[in-house]
C-alpha cells in the first residue's frame, strides 16, 4: 500500500510540474526580450546538466557570466553516458531533479524525457526575434529542445602508410580490390552508417554494410584506440572517423602521420539535445543560456574545445564551413529515432563482430 500510495504521488507531483511547464512560456506573443531578460536578472542563479566536455562547458560558462553578469550564482555539471541520464530521469519521474535549470537529454531516453521539458515554443519564438535560435537546431515536432552541436565523419589515414592520391574518394572506393583484407579498419558501434542512412536509404546503407563485411576489415571498438593504431603505424586507414576525433588525434600527433579526409556525402549527426526542466526555477536564464550555447561566441567556443563539434546549421560555425556546398548525409530531427533499428540491422549485416583491436 505504500508502495502504490508513493508512486502515486511521484506521478502527481510530475503531472503539476508537467502542467505549469504547459503554461509558462507558452507562446511567444506572451514574451519579450526585456521581460526574458528582466526575469534573468531577478533569478539572478543558474543550474545546468552538459554532457560536452567540462573545458567546453567551464569556458561556455566563463563567457556567458561575462555577457550576463547579473547571473551571480551558476553551476554546471557533468551528465555523460547512458548511466548518468538514466539516473536523472528515474529522480524526474519520482519528484526529484527540480534542482536543474537545463539538462541534455540523451537521445536513448528522448521521448521518455519529453514529459519533464518545459513547454516552450523555441520556433514561434525564433521567429519572432525573441531569442536567437536557428530553426534548423529546434526540434519540429515538440519545438522545446534544441541540438547545439554536430558531428562529422570522415575518413582517417595514415599519410605516410597511404598516400593522399590513394585514398578513398567516395565511400564506395572502400569496396576496391586493393582495399580488401584488413586493409582498414571499421567501428562496430555503426553511428556513420546510421547517418548514411538517413541520406542515402536504409537499404543503401544496410547493403553497404554487408559488402564492407566482404571486404574484411579490421574491427574496432571505441576510436581512440584506433587512432592511436594509426598514429603508430600498426593501422593505416579507419572508416567513418569521427571528424572531431581524427582532428583532436591529428593535433596530438607527433608523428605528423595522421591526416582526416571529407568525402561526400558527409555523413553528419545532430547531438548535445538541450532543454529546460519543466519544473525549472529559473527558467529566463536557462532559456539565455540555450541561446548562448547557439551563438556564434558559445559555437565558437565548442569548436575550440571539443573540438569541431558545432552545429553545421549555425551560419559561420566551424562545421557549417567545412560543409558549405558539400553534399550532405544528416541523421537529423526528422531520422534520427530511427538510429537505434539501423544501428542493429547494419550490426547484423556485419556479422555480430568481436573488437580485434581494443
Amino acid at each position: 500500500m505504500k508502495f502504490i500510495l508513493a508512486n502515486i504521488a511521484a506521478f502527481s507531483f510530475a503531472l503539476f510540474h508537467f502542467l505549469v511547464g504547459s503554461a509558462v512560456f507558452g507562446a511567444s506573443a506572451d514574451m519579450t526580450r526585456a521581460k526574458i531578460l528582466a526575469g534573468a536578472k531577478n533569478e539572478g542563479r543558474l543550474r545546468v546538466l552538459s554532457s560536452l566536455d567540462p573545458a567546453s562547458f567551464n569556458a561556455l560558462r566563463k563567457a556567458f557570466l561575462k555577457q550576463y553578469p547579473f547571473i551571480q550564482d551558476m553551476q554546471v555539471q557533468e551528465m555523460k553516458g547512458t548511466e548518468a541520464p538514466q539516473k536523472f530521469l528515474l529522480e524526474l519521474k519520482s519528484g526529484r531533479g527540480g534542482n536543474w535549470d537545463v539538462f541534455d537529454v540523451a537521445p536513448e531516453f528522448y521521448d521518455d524525457f519529453q514529459p519533464f521539458v518545459k513547454k516552450i515554443d523555441l520556433l514561434a519564438m525564433g521567429r519572432d526575434g525573441v531569442v536567437k535560435i536557428p530553426a534548423p537546431i529546434i526540434d519540429p515536432k515538440f519545438k522545446n529542445i534544441v541540438a547545439i552541436a554536430s558531428s562529422l565523419h570522415c575518413v582517417g589515414y595514415n599519410l605516410k602508410l597511404l598516400p593522399a592520391s590513394k585514398t578513398p574518394n567516395s565511400w564506395e572506393d572502400f569496396l576496391k580490390p586493393e582495399f580488401k583484407g584488413r586493409k582498414f579498419m571499421v567501428d562496430i558501434r555503426p553511428q556513420g552508417f546510421a547517418a548514411l542512412a538517413a541520406g542515402m536509404g536504409e537499404e543503401w546503407a544496410v547493403n553497404y554494410a554487408r559488402m564492407i563485411k566482404e571486404q574484411d576489415p579490421v574491427w574496432i571498438r571505441g576510436q581512440s584506440r584506433a587512432l592511436t593504431a594509426m598514429a603508430t603505424g600498426e593501422q593505416s586507414m579507419l572508416h567513418l572517423a569521427y571528424y572531431h576525433s581524427c582532428l583532436r588525434a591529428k593535433q596530438k600527433d607527433v608523428t605528423n602521420s595522421i591526416e582526416c579526409k571529407v568525402i561526400e556525402p558527409v555523413p553528419a549527426r545532430i547531438q548535445e539535445m538541450t532543454a529546460i526542466n519543466g519544473s525549472a526555477q529559473n527558467p529566463n536564464a536557462a532559456l539565455l543560456w540555450v541561446e548562448f550555447q547557439v551563438s556564434a561566441a558559445g559555437q565558437r567556443i565548442i569548436d575550440a574545445e571539443e573540438p569541431l563539434k558545432s552545429s553545421i546549421y549555425v551560419p559561420g560555425s566551424e562545421l557549417a564551413n567545412v560543409t558549405q556546398g558539400k553534399k550532405l548525409s544528416v541523421n537529423n530531427w526528422s531520422t534520427f529515432h530511427k538510429t537505434d533499428d539501423w544501428e542493429k540491422k547494419v550490426i547484423q549485416m556485419f556479422g555480430f563482430p568481436q573488437a580485434q583491436i581494443k
